[in-house]
């Protein structure tokens, strides 16, 4: 497997664009996290668990390829803030090719 180039626009508007590796069994949280693209302890509250939407995005190219949103996660976006029509939580975006 490889990496996958992933553009990511952080809070200030600044856009990212980073390597993902497919072989690792990461989601986007998770990507963000570790490529620091946001405070300490503003994403991935709950640890990936869909339980806080601290990890909220919004998918604007390729939501055709992602997995169909559970109900944890529908239920979660349900109670979140600001949410979009293609709002999706990082930790539920796994990163494949």
């Amino acid at each position: 497997m490889s990496d996958v180039t992933v553009k990511i626009k952080d809070r200030e508007g600044v856009v990212h664009e980073i390597a993902a590796p497919t072989d690792m069994s990461m989601n986007l949280m998770e990507v963000i996290r570790a490529y620091e693209l946001a405070e300490e302890g503003t994403i991935g509250v709950c640890g990936g668990m869909a339980m806080c939407a601290s990890c909220q995005v919004y998918v604007v190219n390729g939501a055709e390829n992602l997995t169909e949103m559970g109900d944890e996660e529908d239920a979660m976006l349900g109670e979140a803030f600001h949410t979009r029509d293609n709002s999706r939580l990082g930790c539920q975006i796994h990163i494949t090719e």
